[in-house]
């Protein structure tokens, strides 16, 4: 009988907690993404300061995203080939570095809408390659039955880091000002770099690697065209990106122009997002398996287009932060969802480049979705953008519900495929004779 379904409720909502080197990366990443939530609000009020553009808005969210687009398959390569914990450690560096000069810059009041947008731009280069590898080196921490259960918890962290911070931010920038979140933010990788110095990983052996990245990233691309269950998730993934997650770019305009709640409104917005997505990654943290995922995966992507429609007609501040509630609950379980049913599927040697995939289609078709909804605000109204997106979102939601029988059985094939056949670390394979 697997471990996790011997303990209690309580102790099976934090099993993963029991790998050493889980605990680290954990209470790590919830300091450093605390900093990291306060940057993200700080500075999506100060260029709007700075403006007072819709469209800038979606330029910096562009910016910062696009990135991922480009040099995500670059970072799917680096983590199939390289150690994944060292790469992480040189991201969270530099990620330090750029949140230092933009305080810099801000507290000595010589900030510029333009350096807002290239430390953007040089923050998602960075993210590029930092997202996938962090991704894969999850199952590094875990054994594979908890695999689940530490995706869920790392979203809980992200998402109660995204309660707490955007709501120190907007007090913050209230009293002293925005650069003193962007210190912050600096000072918080401090945290995760610490504890990732602190574990004790064995270096997974790479498989069927080619001597040439481009191979390597083709064959990746392959791979999800060829996996019609993982092309399914990646493709609604990358429609809820595009089209409705740009209103969290647009957030800034509902808070002053629509509901005139100021920067303090715009953090506590943020944050009943969160509350929200905090109780969906917390619902996912108790299930013990990933049967009927898939249909979460649906209703959850039906739920925010209707959740997110209700929000933007709003005109009440108090209804749009309860409103804001489901929303990120839906969101929460929908991109959680998607990441464990492809974490399951996905064959080691391709792991990295597949999360590569779903970085892109995550992170990178967002920018283009936030520059055209900041475009269309200023031209139809947030609301009427919002409206638009969540549309589209809900028919993808649709389609892909009528395809999931189709998609069942490959599914469980891959997953008991998995399940027997876990990557091994270098000493394992060693001690075999595996080569």
């Amino acid at each position: 009988m697997p471990i996790a379904n011997t303990l209690s409720p309580r102790a099976n909502l934090l099993r993963a907690l029991r790998h050493r080197n889980f605990r680290l990366f954990l209470s790590g990443q919830m300091i450093s993404l605390v900093g990291t939530w306060m940057q993200q609000v700080a500075q999506s009020w100060l260029i709007y300061k700075l403006t007072g553009s819709a469209f800038l808005l979606g330029v910096v969210g562009f910016a910062g995203q696009v990135p991922a687009l480009f040099f995500g398959p670059l970072g799917g390569h680096v983590s199939d080939r390289y150690d994944r914990r060292r790469v992480i450690i040189l991201t969270q560096t530099l990620s330090m570095v750029l949140a230092f000069v933009l305080a810099a810059l801000t507290l000595s009041h010589t900030i510029r809408e333009w350096h807002i947008i290239v430390l953007a731009s040089c923050l998602g280069i960075v993210n590029a390659f930092d997202i996938p590898v962090r991704q894969a080196f999850i199952v590094q921490m875990v054994e594979r039955e908890d695999l689940m259960n530490a995706i869920a918890l790392n979203s809980s962290m992200f998402n109660g880091a995204r309660i707490i911070g955007p709501a120190i931010a907007g007090i913050t920038v209230a009293a002293i000002g925005e650069g003193w979140c962007f210190f912050a933010n600096g000072a918080s990788y401090i945290a995760v770099i610490g504890g990732l110095l602190m574990m004790s990983i064995p270096r997974l052996a790479p498989q069927s690697i080619s001597s040439s990245p481009l191979a390597n990233i083709a064959a990746g691309f392959r791979y999800v065209k060829e996996t019609k269950p993982i092309r399914a998730l990646l493709f609604l993934l990358g429609l809820v990106s595009f089209a409705g997650m740009p209103y969290t770019v647009l957030m800034p305009v509902f808070a002053d122009s629509i509901l005139h709640a100021g920067a303090r409104g715009l953090g506590v917005l943020m944050g009943a997002s969160g509350v929200g997505a905090l109780i969906g990654s917390i619902a996912l943290a108790t299930r013990r398996s990933v049967r009927g995922l898939g249909r979460w995966v649906a209703w959850a992507s039906a739920a925010f287009s209707v959740s997110a429609i209700a929000f933007a007609w709003s005109k009440s501040y108090a209804l749009s932060i309860a409103l804001l509630v489901p929303l990120g609950i839906s969101m929460m379980v929908q991109m959680a969802s998607s990441n464990t049913l492809i974490q399951s599927m996905v064959k080691e040697e391709f792991r990295g480049r597949v999360m590569a995939v779903y970085s892109m289609t995550f992170v990178g078709i967002g920018p283009f979705g936030a520059l055209l909804a900041g475009w269309l605000a200023e031209r139809i109204g947030a609301p009427t953008t919002v409206t638009l997106g969540a549309m589209m979102t809900l028919t993808g939601a649709a389609v892909f519900a009528s395809r999931l029988p189709h998609l069942r059985d490959e599914a469980r094939q891959l997953i008991i495929a998995q399940q027997s056949g876990p990557g091994e670390p270098v000493e394992q394979a060693t001690a075999t004779g595996a080569k």
